[in-house]
């Protein structure tokens, strides 16, 4: 069964055109990165998956049902822009205030089970107010998590985070599924969103224009050869003028996107008296694909 099945989606807001089409399919148990540029329609479709706008055409099932339907209502838990928490109140005291408002059995112990999933249980005495950015995304899907939902919507949970609040948000995700939870998280930071999503859906335009298993993503990204030499503009030069595609990366190799052996590229440099001092071979990631995806579709 699919935890979302999305058809022929459309918003407007007065004369603009939000999403336009876009079709949707989320696998129950997945880690779907949703992806797009700024203004693509991204929160837009997850509001209206929560149930916080209404579409103006189009039809949102989940898990085989219609979205309005009161029981499938109470199986999502959602975090879209910020956390709804008192400043002046601890973690604890929060959490607890919305356990009351779901009205849970066995408030304390349910509320000491999500701390401890977000890793937050050494700070349930912190007031909310004094808590890092990192900190207060993950009492913000603490909040998400308490009623146990079957779905969790999470609307850039990982932006501004340091090197290890990215760490501890992957290590929450990869458990919230592991429990059973289909996790819908969208991201611009989409080196991290590639360790941990299992399925991607890109959108552009109010429209999705790719989805993807992150499988079918390994397949679909280039492979190239990339190296160093000790004249580098005599190889880039060299390279250039046999091979189609030829790019200097960020950190200054060169890499060489045609389907060629390391040893080809090699023998080639050797041959015009360029030595190699440096090679590999390795393959694009998810950033770069989407950058190429991008750039394909204008």
């Amino acid at each position: 069964m699919n935890a979302v099945e999305i058809r022929n989606l459309t918003k407007n807001f007065g004369a603009k055109q939000a999403l336009n089409g876009l079709n949707m399919t989320v696998p129950e148990g997945a880690i779907y990165g949703f992806i797009g540029e700024n203004g693509s329609g991204k929160s837009t479709t997850e509001k209206i998956i929560c149930g916080l706008l209404h579409q103006s055409g189009g039809e949102v099932r989940l898990f085989g049902k219609e979205q309005t339907d009161v029981d499938v209502r109470a199986k999502m838990g959602v975090l879209i822009e910020a956390p709804g928490c008192f400043a002046g109140l601890t973690v604890w005291n929060n959490l607890m205030l919305q356990a009351e408002n779901l009205s849970l059995p066995k408030p304390q112990e349910k509320v000491r089970d999500v701390l401890k999933l977000v890793r937050m249980e050494g700070a349930a005495g912190n007031k909310y107010k004094n808590c890092s950015l990192g900190m207060k995304q993950r009492i913000g899907i603490a909040m998400a998590l308490l009623g146990e939902p079957a779905l969790l919507v999470l609307d850039e949970p990982i932006n501004g985070l340091d090197a290890d609040g990215l760490r501890i948000m992957r290590e929450v995700l990869t458990d919230v599924a592991k429990r059973g939870c289909t996790v819908i998280v969208s991201s611009h930071i989409l080196g991290e969103l590639e360790k941990v999503a299992t399925h991607y859906g890109i959108v552009r335009g109010g429209k999705m224009i790719r989805e993807m298993t992150a499988e079918e993503l390994e397949n679909s990204c280039r492979s190239f050869v990339a190296l160093q030499a000790k004249d580098m503009a005599r190889a880039n030069a060299l390279l250039r003028a046999k091979y189609v595609r030829v790019e200097e990366d960020e950190k200054g190799y060169l890499r060489v996107y045609d389907q060629v052996s390391v040893e080809s590229v090699v023998e080639y440099l050797y041959r015009y008296g360029v030595v190699v001092s440096e090679v590999g071979t390795d393959k694009i990631g998810l950033e770069e694909y989407y950058i190429d995806l991008m750039q394909g579709e204008k």
